[in-house]
């Protein structure tokens, strides 16, 4: 084996143990729901932003708490409804009487874990308020331009388009998204788990296991996972 390859392979097995004691965290509060978890870790760790697709009821929100609670940053969740403004996720000019200037009132976007719950209930418009964070990690307000904190993250959860109430995501919108999973329901014995968790009503006791300095380190080692040219004709012809 390539000696590069072997120290990057050592690197990636110790970095493992966070990964599995993050997932280990996030067992404690959601039951089952294993490949959704490691989703939204791939998104986490390969700059992505994840849509997640799913009925009411089936713990996607849930889940983003429980994420944001494990991960030692900033967390701000926006319900998306048919009357939120662009301005209410970006934020807007603020008028200061004292000098006499407009200042910049920054809105919940600037935080490492956004929850945009609902996401297809608004229209298009505020939809036009994400393209810019989600691609450049950046917002405008006004004439001024500010970078959004590293890591980043939009985890969007979304009803099918058959509930009522609920608007067709731009294609714009869709592309800025890494992954979109569906969220599907738990098998008979998991919801029998669920039951006696909500019987009891304790909640779990979730400790913080990745910091945002973890994150990019990690994010570091993905980005030198070795590629053999074989697959990147294979991706390239897929495309193609």
């Amino acid at each position: 084996m390539d000696e590069r390859i072997r120290k990057l392979s050592d690197e990636i097995a110790r970095e493992q143990d966070p990964i599995r004691t993050l997932t280990d965290e996030v067992g404690k509060v959601v039951v089952g729901q294993r490949d959704l978890v490691e989703k939204v870790i791939i998104g986490l760790l390969c700059h992505g932003h994840l849509l997640l697709e799913g009925v009411p009821g089936l713990a996607k929100t849930l889940l983003v708490r429980t994420i944001a609670a494990c991960f030692d940053a900033s967390f701000h969740r926006v319900q998306f409804t048919p009357d939120l403004l662009p301005a209410d996720l970006v934020g807007t000019l603020v008028f200061d009487p004292r000098d006499h200037t407009f200042l910049p009132h920054k809105g919940p976007l600037f935080a490492n874990v956004i929850l945009a719950d609902e996401i297809n209930r608004a229209p298009a418009k505020v939809q036009s308020a994400l393209l810019e964070a989600m691609q450049e990690r950046q917002v405008t307000i006004g004439d001024e331009t500010f970078p959004l904190p590293t890591p980043f993250l939009v985890l969007a959860t979304q009803n099918p388009l058959e509930q009522e109430g609920t608007y067709p995501l731009p294609e714009a919108q869709v592309d800025r998204f890494l992954l979109k999973v569906l969220v599907h329901y738990p098998e008979r014995d998991e919801e029998k788990l669920i039951v006696r968790r909500m019987a009891t009503g304790e909640p779990a006791k979730l400790q913080r296991v990745l910091s945002p300095a973890d994150v990019q380190r990690i994010r570091e080692i993905v980005g030198r996972v070795h590629l053999d040219e074989r697959i990147e004709d294979y991706i390239i012809d897929l495309v193609r």
